[in-house]
């Protein structure tokens, strides 16, 4: 059995990612720690909490940085509505969240078992950014850590240069990057063209007729048209349950390689841009596990799997 912390910005595809991975029998899920990104921290965690009261998952939620190390917080309700769910006006849960603060949760885990806990990031680097600086040694606790985040050698999807998650905060993401950490990094490319979802293999998920189905596809439903009509994307994209999906099951990567990976933190026109070293031209020591390509028709079939 697997032990799992997850680190996220709860919105829709968060909330898809957090369903497969309470679902999945090889894992236990530990913890969510929330950070800013697509939402606040308080709706992220609201979000969070409503997900897994859904799903009857007793995981603690604890509530982490709530702005970027650096730079001014830059929530995308544009993508995933006013509260992060396409503004579906979800209740409140009765899960409440813990007291202590995500970074605190995060030393406190992870010192206590160390090279025993995988790490999925879902969201900005935040959290796991303050708390390597508080405690380094934390990059060699975490048994492997998986990134939903940049673009390998690729497009961007909030500039022509940059992912959202790396953008929002790349001095967390170059930190993190830098660390030691084992890291895999599946950029948000992996989610498009063949492993979006067409409206066929939407209407197939809702004919489940159960809340999660219904959760994963109503709140998500505004992230359609901004793939469609910002994106240029044929059907749903869902970024983090890609990532979550490798993941959980590593071998769905089909192409993956070790390189030497740097994030831009100084040009506005490149901010957060993850610059792959894929031909290794400059000669330094690979960082990352990068992911290229995935099996997506085994994507979608564990996906339709957590949500059946």
């Amino acid at each position: 059995m697997r032990r799992l912390i997850i680190d996220t910005d709860t919105a829709s595809d968060d909330a898809v990612a957090i369903m497969m991975a309470v679902a999945a029998d090889q894992v236990r899920v530990e913890a969510l720690t929330i950070v800013a990104g697509n939402v606040t921290v308080a709706q992220g965690s609201l979000n969070a909490r409503h997900t897994l009261q859904l799903c009857q998952a007793e995981v603690p939620v604890y509530e982490g940085c709530d702005r970027p190390l650096l730079r001014e917080p830059s929530t995308a309700e544009w993508f995933h509505g006013q509260d992060g769910m396409s503004d579906q006006n979800y209740p409140a849960p009765q899960l409440g969240a813990q007291n202590q603060h995500a970074v605190d949760a995060l030393l406190e885990r992870f010192r206590e078992a160390p090279g025993e806990i995988d790490l999925v990031t879902l969201g900005p680097l935040t959290n796991i950014a303050t708390a390597l600086a508080i405690e380094p040694e934390l990059a060699h606790w975490v048994r492997h850590c998986y990134v939903m985040g940049g673009a390998a050698a690729t497009l961007g999807n909030v500039t022509p240069a940059a992912e959202y998650n790396f953008w929002c905060d790349p001095e967390a993401a170059c930190r993190v990057m830098h660390s030691g950490m084992n890291l895999t990094l599946i950029g948000w490319e992996l989610s498009c063209g063949d492993a979006t979802l067409d409206d066929q293999e939407i209407q197939n998920i809702l004919s489940f007729g159960n809340e999660r189905a219904r959760l994963a596809i109503d709140s998500n439903r505004k992230a359609l048209q901004a793939v469609r009509n910002l994106q240029g994307q044929a059907g749903l994209a869902l970024a983090d349950p890609v990532a979550m999906v490798v993941a959980l099951y590593p071998e769905i990567a089909t192409k993956a390689s070790r390189h030497f990976v740097d994030i831009e933190t100084s040009s506005e026109l490149t901010r957060g841009m993850s610059v792959v070293d894929v031909n290794h031209v400059l000669g330094k020591t690979p960082n990352a596990t990068v992911c290229f390509a995935i099996d997506t028709a085994r994507w979608k079939q564990e996906l339709l799997r957590a949500l059946r």
